[in-house]
Formats: C-alpha cells, structure tokens, sequence
C-alpha cells in the first residue's frame, strides 16, 4: 500500500497552531495507523524554538515512534518577484530548508506552493476561485516563477529531492492544465504535481479526477485526499471523505493501473473533532484501498 499521511491540520486548532505537543501528535499519528505526517514548513504558532529546533523535534519525535515519513509543505515565498535579488535569497532560503529537512529528518519529497495571486475586484463573490490564480498570472509571473524554481532544482536535483505543487486554488498550480504546464516548464525531475482534486472541484470546467491522473502521468509524485458537497450551486460545504461528492473509486483505480507508489495525504479541512475525523477517514481509505489493491 501506499505511505498513508496525515496532513497536519487534523492536528491544529486553527491556522499554524498545534492542537498540542509535536511528541503527542506524533505518537497518536503512528497509534492510529499513519505512516507519516504531512508538517507545515515555518514553524507553528506555539513552537517557541528556531526552525533547526523544529526540524529536530520533528525528527526526534519521528525516530521515536516509528514514523516512516516526517513530510514538510514549503515553497518559494516571492519566487514571482521582479527583483533578481529577491528571487536569489528565495532560492537560498528554499534549497537550504529542503537540503536541512532531508538530512535532519529524512524527508525526501515535499509539497509546495507558489506565490498567491488573488483577483483584486470586490464583485468577485467569496468562494468564486475562477478569477484568481492562473487567470491572474502574467508572462513575468511564469517567467520569474520558472526560473527561481529552476534555479532551487540545480541545488536539489543531485540529492533526489523532489518537490510536488499542490493543485490549489489561487495559484498559477491551480487547474489541472496549468500545474502540468508549471512542472513542465520547470524542466525537472526533481518537480511534480500533488493532486488534490479536494481542490480543483472548487473550480468550474475541470477534467474528472481520473482525466487528470492521465494527465500527470509520472509528474504525479504526491496525492491529498479530501471531501466536500456542493450546496446551492456555488458553495461547498466539506465533508468526511466517504461522504461528500467526489468518489474516490474511480481515480483511485486508475492511480493503481499507472503504478503510482507515492504517498498519499489524507486531509481535514473541516472544524470539529479533528482527531476523531483523522481515525474515521483514515478507516474509509484503508477499506477502500484493500477493495482496489492500492
């Protein structure tokens, strides 16, 4: 079976901040049946120490309890700007972090995103993602961006780093075509796709999920799971991933024909009982994934 993740916000009581310690999250994580846990890449809001303190605590924690794949999701913060200067000290800040998690932790693969680029018009009512991200990016944009990641691949490329763009709203990744055109611009091995089709369903005129398995094709290096239910035609309402409109069957299947070994991330975009929901999805993909032969 593929390594199973748990994406870090079962485990936050809101944005960047731990519902409690790294060690108990860790330790409930592998209890549960998790084969690693997908980490934000700055530090929380409650974690008083450095970023190398943090790697550490998450590496430790890991060793401690046997958690195959302590996994972190940081991108090129400005990789977009004008500003060789600027672009230079993201590629130094990025490729340091990816080279330190890998040799602190282990972490061999990571998610990541770009900059945001969000439509400036007010009439735009909330939840309408079409006018954002890719619509919004220019030529400079792509140009910056492909080149600040390819400068990041030179450092990463010889220590078999790879770095999977999740497909999310408000970036130039956000539809199926344009992560595809990203990564291949880029130009490396070292950059895939992460499909979170969670994601794309909040955006009109997509492929189905198993269109875009195709289309990745071996830029498909990372998955996240997740669920939501469309209410009155333009508002989705997230669901558990049993439960809401996506079925994950079908692509599932199809991921399982193209040979994909990769780890898949399993996701709570939810309020709630976190924990409760990370056992109860967690359960669904496992039945699932035996049904299919993941």
């Amino acid at each position: 079976m593929n390594p199973i993740i748990l994406h870090i916000n079962f485990m936050e009581c809101d944005w960047l901040t731990l519902s409690c310690p790294i060690d108990e999250i860790v330790k409930k994580a592998v209890e549960w049946g998790y084969d690693g846990i997908e980490f934000r890449g700055v530090c929380p809001a409650n974690f008083s120490g450095t970023e190398d303190e943090y790697l550490k605590e998450v590496a430790a924690a890991a060793k401690k309890y046997g958690l195959k794949y302590p996994m972190f999701n940081r991108g090129a913060e400005n990789c977009s700007s004008a500003d060789a200067a600027v672009r230079a000290e993201t590629v130094r800040k990025t490729a340091d972090f990816y080279k330190r998690a890998r040799e602190v932790a282990g972490t061999s693969i990571f998610n990541a995103c770009c900059d945001m680029k969000l439509c400036p018009d007010g009439r735009i009512i909330p939840g309408c993602y079409d006018f954002g991200g890719s619509y919004m990016g220019t030529e400079d944009d792509w140009k910056y961006t492909v080149d600040t990641y390819q400068q990041i691949a030179k450092e990463i490329e010889p220590l078999g780093i790879k770095v999977a763009f999740e497909t999310h709203m408000n970036y130039l990744h956000d539809r199926p075509e344009t992560s595809k055109k990203l990564v291949d611009l880029i130009g490396s091995p070292s950059f895939g796709i992460n499909m979170d089709y969670g994601n794309t369903v909040y955006l009109t005129n997509v492929p189905s999920a198993a269109d875009c398995v195709e289309l990745y094709g071996d830029k498909l290096y990372y998955m996240h799971l997740k669920n939501s239910s469309l209410i009155q035609n333009w508002h989705r309402l997230p669901t558990s991933l049993a439960e809401g409109d996506i079925n994950h069957r079908p692509y599932l299947t199809k991921v399982k024909e193209m040979g994909f070994t990769g780890p898949i991330g399993i996701e709570a975009p939810r309020n709630g009982d976190r924990e409760w929901f990370a056992r109860q999805d967690l359960a669904y993909f496992k039945q699932l994934a035996e049904e299919i032969g993941l």
